[in-house]
């Protein structure tokens, strides 16, 4: 099969598409034809070696982490699905694997497609939709008419999380460039701060949820947005920024460390904080597919790349002001 294998950490021309053996899916794995995948931010750190102290591979490797496509095989033990579903989902960091035609999955990774959409729109929800669902829906469930800022509103996890917490009855706030003003309206920001000209935090007060995208000093300004006992997930360790600086090892200490100034500075300021890392789960698709079948939640993709421009793909995500997400056509 064509795949995409990284041989070592760099800069994206590290990436390569050459043939490679086709892989066997074990008793309760699934083997699925790629139709598209899609890039994430963390797919660039990864390929940067930016999360080498977390994320350990053993080269050379297959990216990509968000998937559509058929199924073709089934382990022995698999009982969720059968040749001919059409699935979507994102596979544990520690296998990935999703550039490339044919990957083998377990079955708890994936749900079947939404109908509504095509498969290069679905591979851009799997890995944005998991993370955002988990840093909102523990709370948005908990009481209606909530005040939630979104940090980032234009991005991929930003585009998925306006939209769940607007057909969940929540005030959404988000902030964005002034060219993507309109785009995060129409997704169900009833309140959109330009960034560059305008610090949310001489805008915002007394938000229920803050959903923070930026880390650093922007996640120390967030909290003091929040209600007290209100809630601040983030989705940023600030992994890559510590490699660099520290070397992989020493960089997860750092990280700890910072997680651990988080929740102090929180409990300081009367609200809850927490890191988000978000769980590969099938189960969780299975609730987020019907809302994208029922139009409540709709893919914002940026642009479509064949799998032979993966390194532009990378270049185009790295950059930075990607608007919802980057995909990748494989078939």
């Amino acid at each position: 099969m064509k795949a995409v294998l990284m041989d070592r950490y760099g800069p994206p021309d590290v990436l390569r598409v050459t043939d490679v053996p086709d892989p066997t899916p074990g008793p309760k794995d699934v083997l699925v034809a790629v139709k598209a995948s899609s890039i994430n931010p963390i797919d660039y750190k990864i390929r940067a070696g930016g999360q080498r102290g977390l994320i350990r591979y053993t080269l050379p490797w297959i990216p990509g982490l968000d998937l559509s496509g058929v199924v073709v095989a089934t382990g022995d033990a698999v009982t969720r699905f059968s040749v001919g579903d059409e699935v979507y989902g994102s596979p544990a960091h520690n296998r990935p694997g999703c550039h490339a035609e044919l990957i083998a999955v377990s079955e708890r990774e994936l749900a079947r497609k939404p109908r509504n959409i095509t498969h290069v729109e679905a591979a851009t929800l799997p890995l944005v939709g998991q993370t955002a669902w988990m840093c909102l829906m523990p709370w948005l469930q908990q009481k209606t008419a909530q005040k939630v800022f979104i940090q980032a509103g234009a991005g991929g996890v930003g585009t998925f999380a306006i939209q769940l917490a607007r057909h969940h009855g929540a005030h959404v706030a988000t902030t964005c460039s002034p060219s993507n003003n309109q785009l995060v309206s129409s997704l169900g920001a009833a309140e959109v701060i330009d960034y560059k000209t305008q610090r949310f935090e001489d805008v915002l007060r007394d938000q229920d949820i803050v959903l923070d995208a930026l880390g650093g000093d922007a996640r120390r300004k967030a909290m003091g947005v929040l209600r007290r006992g209100g809630r601040l997930a983030s989705i940023v360790t600030g992994l890559p920024g510590y490699t660099e600086r520290f070397g992989p090892n020493l960089a997860v200490l750092a990280v700890l460390a910072s997680l651990a100034r988080m929740k102090l500075r929180a409990a300081l300021a009367g609200v809850q904080a927490a890191a988000v890392i978000r769980k590969p789960d099938g189960a969780l698709l299975e609730k987020i597919t019907p809302l994208v079948e029922q139009g409540a939640i709709r893919p914002v993709v940026d642009a479509v790349y064949p799998l032979a421009d993966i390194a532009e793909a990378h270049r185009h995500v790295e950059r930075g002001h990607t608007r919802g997400k980057v995909a990748i056509a494989v078939a």
